[in-house]
């Protein structure tokens, strides 16, 4: 069989599919140094790269015009192909079990392309063995071709973090791993081109797949525990962050933040590792606690708030309110399994008008919400209260006088993000 040698050949064709916050970086890295294919099945997503638009804003247009990246959604032009890496959501259904259904989509269409000496690459986060459980047998199913005797395998966990202008593609650690030992320093060598921080080559996929999960299953946890310490604290009458800064002091406590714990990752990844957990007969009980704790956070808030509301706004199922901030983090447009969301929703079965402002996501995008009132701009003087959600920089630099400007007389003001000072706000997380 013909193989590909180290160092990788420039003539060398990586096909991309998924073009989001982790694929669209990975693509524009690659074409730096082979032939670059972006695919992906949205028509109008590869429509909007051509024109130079990206609706993540990780790329400006000059950037993506500069590129030499060929996009499509056109299935058949995928061929031909060096390297598949596959970058497809997986997210978890209604149950809170893993919906692996795009990564099976992607593995039949990369099974239906995929040739002779080729090397396929996830670095969608799985629970540990996905890989080789559910997308190998398509693979080859689709294929007709075997492992590691026809075709190689490898997995390096995405670890983009979106609107992060400081932890970008290149200069964060990549954990790579492969199907073999040939398959690993080929997949090791195919990162190391573009990763100026360098690669961490693991021993396994499952490895590699199970340090994914947990980087964002510490992270649920260690937020989790301190959204109970303000839930205790809101009992004692005691500011959470006047405790914390306290505690901080010391040199090895650990600095988190009280929140609405949303996104494509943090939110979601902890069901995998406890999906898989459960199906070998363990049963996670601290993870699905700290789970229980952060999706319940926007229900905790909510009557927060409202007891807080009541004693301004009579009755209080006429009162309206404005949140501020919508997106799953600050100063990004990402709306994937934003808690904001469920906030939103509870207060609708409680008040007259729950208003969403947000100035940072894609107003088109958000017009395709259900059941969510989201405005260009905030009434003044309108609002019995104001959640300040999001600690967007546009929220920021309207300060506490210009957010109060929003309120009616004697309205309150709920700073989930500890953006305002303390004396400036009726209530922070």
């Amino acid at each position: 069989m013909d193989r590909i040698t180290l160092p990788l050949p420039s003539t060398a064709k990586v096909v991309v599919i998924g073009l989001g916050y982790v694929g669209l970086p990975l693509a524009m890295a690659f074409t730096k140094k082979f032939r670059v294919l972006g695919y992906d099945i949205s028509s109008q997503r590869v429509d909007d790269l051509k024109q130079g638009i990206d609706v993540t804003n990780e790329f400006s247009a000059s950037e993506l015009e500069l590129s030499d990246i060929e996009f499509s959604s056109n299935s058949k032009e995928i061929s031909n192909a060096d390297f598949y890496i596959i970058t497809v959501p997986t997210p978890v259904n209604k149950d809170l079990i893993p919906d692996l259904s795009m990564l099976i989509s992607a593995s039949k269409l990369v099974g239906q392309n995929v040739k002779q000496g080729n090397f396929v690459i996830y670095e969608s986060t799985v629970y540990p063995g996905a890989t080789e459980e559910v997308c190998l047998p398509v693979l080859e199913k689709y294929s007709g071709l075997k492992l590691n005797e026809d075709f190689f395998l490898g997995y390096s966990p995405e670890r983009i973090n979106p609107s992060d202008k400081i932890h970008k593609l290149d200069n964060i650690i990549k954990v790579v791993s492969g199907s073999n030992d040939y398959a690993s320093k080929i997949v090791d060598a195919l990162y190391s081109s573009i990763i100026s921080a360098g690669t961490y080559l693991v021993n396994s996929i499952k490895v590699a797949e199970a340090a994914k999960v947990i980087e964002n299953t510490q992270r649920d946890l260690n937020i989790a525990l301190i959204n109970e310490f303000a839930k205790i604290f809101s009992k004692l009458d005691l500011d959470t962050e006047d405790v914390l800064k306290a505690a901080e002091t010391k040199w090895n406590f650990l600095s988190f933040r009280p929140g609405l714990v949303g996104g494509h990752c943090i939110g979601v990844d902890p069901y995998y590792l406890t999906y898989k957990s459960q199906q070998v007969g363990y049963n996670p009980q601290v993870i699905l606690s700290g789970r229980e704790i952060n999706d319940g956070m926007a229900s905790f808030i909510s009557d927060i708030f409202l007891s807080k509301l009541k004693k301004i706004a009579t009755p209080i199922n006429q009162a309206k309110v404005l949140i501020l901030g919508y997106s799953f983090k600050e100063n990004c447009n990402d709306m994937r399994n934003t808690k904001v969301h469920d906030l939103a929703l509870d207060l609708k079965t409680k008040v007259q008008e729950v208003a969403v402002f947000d100035p940072v996501i894609d107003t088109l995008a958000a017009s395709q919400v259900n059941d969510i009132d989201f405005i260009s701009s905030p009434e003044y003087k309108y609002y019995d209260g104001i959640i300040l959600a999001v600690a967007h920089n546009n929220f920021k630099e309207l300060g506490a006088d210009g957010i109060r400007s929003f309120c009616k007389e004697g309205g309150i003001i709920y700073d989930l993000k500890h953006l305002l000072p303390a004396d400036k706000v009726d209530l922070r997380l």
